[in-house]
């Protein structure tokens, strides 16, 4: 996401610019990936997670004082972004516990609002959440399927909403479009081009 700042969700096998933020939901390899996470940062990027991916990461030789580790609930801001830590896990699957303690983000930066679901399910806490933009994952499996998302997208009621987690390990692009057609005249969809879908 570029704007203001240069920001990057769970980068991995992707490259770009030089992140200011760099903000990782979790510790599974396709998310938490120190060598792609090498590539974009320069020598002022924050990197933002959770206390098992920040266990990687500092192994893979990350300073510590640009590590931010946050637990769900936590909020702080970081070079002018707001940041809420929310919880995401799995309700009916154990590839992403609530014990665990993962992150989806919630983040305000310039005059917009965007929730980053990271892999959960179509939890409770969604419902709290109040965002302009909403990246949900669509592929069933890990995460949401399309249908269970686009109920998300209905209650999180953003100006647009974006799928993701689809074309690479699981799902694939009809995916994307189930959703679309399943929130149409509801709420608007985007459905970005990329190899092996959004992350």
């Amino acid at each position: 996401m570029e704007g203001s700042r240069i920001i990057y969700f769970d980068p991995w096998e992707v490259s770009g610019p030089s992140a200011d933020l760099i903000f990782i939901t979790h510790d599974h390899y396709d998310h938490c990936d120190p060598l792609t996470i090498k590539t974009l940062c320069g020598p002022a990027t924050r990197l933002v997670t959770e206390p098992a991916a920040a266990i990687l990461l500092r192994q893979a030789g990350f300073d510590a004082a640009n590590l931010t580790v946050l637990e769900p609930g936590a909020s702080l801001e970081l070079d002018g972004v707001g940041i809420k830590a929310v919880p995401a896990y799995n309700l009916d699957k154990d590839f992403h516990p609530r014990a665990r303690n993962y992150l989806g983000f919630v983040i305000t930066l310039d005059d917009w609002s965007l929730y980053h679901a990271g892999d959960t399910d179509f939890i409770e806490e969604i419902k709290d959440i109040r965002v302009q933009i909403a990246l949900l994952p669509v592929s069933g499996t890990f995460v949401m399927t399309a249908a269970e998302a686009a109920r998300a997208a209905r209650a999180l009621a953003p100006e647009v909403a974006i799928p993701m987690h689809y074309g690479k390990i699981v799902g694939n692009e009809e995916m994307a479009w189930q959703f679309a057609k399943a929130l149409k005249d509801q709420v608007t969809v985007e459905i970005k081009p990329s190899p092996g879908g959004l992350k």
